[in-house]
């Protein structure tokens, strides 16, 4: 049987940004339902109970989350992070650009929760369909009675509107999107204090990723307990992976959490490009840690992940087959987080570079004896030692690609060439 999609099950629907759509599907139902049925707190309990864990990367409890903002007469705000800029992640953008009114039905009902009368999107810079849809939506969900004042006769008031980002992948950082939609430098802020005590303008702040906002609504709707039922224990819910790389069929596939790797890659991308053996696996976007091909029945939940030493991340599935040089998915994403880097922090801000050259130096034949050392030297340098988990990132693709190829580093640099080509 197949997965019945429910955060894309409006994307291939004609017109299915416009309000009108979402209404004739069952729209804003979950909205008049929380309004009306459950206070603040039982909002929080549900959400809580549902197990939902934030899509943005890290997968905290989304309910947890909630729970840590204050309560009382004070200023709090809500904010979308639509900043999406790691390698691989094509998922919210597909959310924003096709079914825009479910995760603004999704921060309504959040903000609610929380008691936020202001909420903020920030989108990247780069998303210029995305930008025009949010506007639309935004102003069509206004005029329909969603936001503003005494939203559906509740007394509940809800002001929403959209700040673009200069694409800077920093900024997909809770803490550095704070910075720079008050106007500021994106770069990190020390944590603690964390947004949900100290955020936007020093006040309570709900950070969400899109996708994570997305599944509010039909937690309101259809239960908790129902969506627990989906996906495994500790990860629940459905899952959005964004299958890119070397197979037949990219996209984005919504599957359960838990669903096997190998499931994802044969059945629904559809296998290997021209057949190819698999090589590599990244499995959560770039910078989750490489996997090879005897972790393909690992599934793909938080937990069996980073047993693997890996991360589910966003969920972004990179598949390389064996044409492909490891070395240089190493440099090309090195030098992505090189340039990314803030530079607030000198291991992150120096040492990314001098990976980088290191790399460039393998990758084109001038490789000397003891690079490996050096780049791991490198890695031990700047992992755990940077102002934000940045660091950690950057490391990762070199780090896991010499654990599982450093047969290939070696080749590289005996023989000035690559074996893969």
């Amino acid at each position: 049987m197949p997965f019945e999609r429910i955060l894309l099950r409006n994307v291939d629907v004609p017109n299915s940004e416009k309000i009108g759509t979402y209404l004739e599907r069952g729209g804003y139902q979950a909205l008049r339902k929380a309004l009306q049925e459950y206070t603040p707190d039982e909002l929080i309990e549900i959400v809580k109970a549902s197990k939902l864990r934030g899509r943005g990367g890290a997968g905290f409890p989304a309910g947890l989350k909630w729970g840590f903002m204050p309560k009382g007469d004070v200023t709090k705000y809500v904010c979308v992070n639509t900043d999406e800029g790691e390698p691989g992640t094509f998922k919210d953008r597909l959310l924003v650009e096709r079914d825009p009114h479910q995760v603004i039905e999704g921060t309504i009902i959040a903000s609610y929760a929380v008691g936020a009368h202001r909420a903020f999107v920030y989108i990247r810079g780069e998303f210029f369909m995305g930008v025009k849809r949010w506007i639309k939506a935004i102003a069509d969900a206004y005029d329909h009675g969603f936001l503003g004042k005494n939203i559906l006769g509740s007394g509940f008031d809800l002001d929403l509107s959209v700040h673009r980002g200069a694409g800077a992948y920093i900024c997909g950082e809770e803490t550095a999107m704070l910075n720079s939609l008050e106007g500021k430098r994106g770069e990190p802020r020390l944590k603690p204090p964390f947004p949900a005590q100290v955020g936007l303008y020093g006040q309570p702040t709900l950070v969400h990723n899109v996708e994570t906002l997305a599944n509010v609504p039909h937690i309101v709707l259809r239960g908790p307990e129902w969506y627990a039922s989906i996906g495994t224990e500790q990860s629940t819910g459905p899952k959005i992976f964004c299958i890119s790389g070397h197979v037949k069929r990219r996209g984005n596939y919504e599957l359960p959490l838990g669903t096997p790797l190998r499931k994802i890659i044969f059945e629904h991308a559809g296998g290997m490009r021209d057949d190819r053996p698999l090589k590599a696996v990244i499995p959560g976007g770039a910078s989750t840690p490489v996997l090879t091909p005897e972790y393909l029945d690992i599934t793909m939940d938080f937990e069996s992940l980073a047993k693997a030493g890996s991360m589910l991340g966003t969920g972004a599935i990179i598949v390389l087959d064996e044409s492909t040089c490891m070395v240089d998915v190493a440099r090309r994403l090195t030098k992505f987080f090189a340039h990314e880097s803030c530079g607030r922090c000198t291991p992150c801000r120096v040492g990314t570079q001098r990976m980088l050259e290191i790399l460039n130096r393998i990758e084109y034949g001038q490789g000397q004896e003891g690079d490996i050392d050096l780049l791991l030297s490198l890695c031990e340098g700047i992992a755990g030692r940077t102002f934000c988990p940045m660091g950690d990132a950057a490391v990762n693709p070199t780090l896991s690609t010499i654990k599982h190829f450093r047969d290939e580093y070696e080749y590289h640099i005996k023989h000035k060439r690559c074996p893969a080509a």
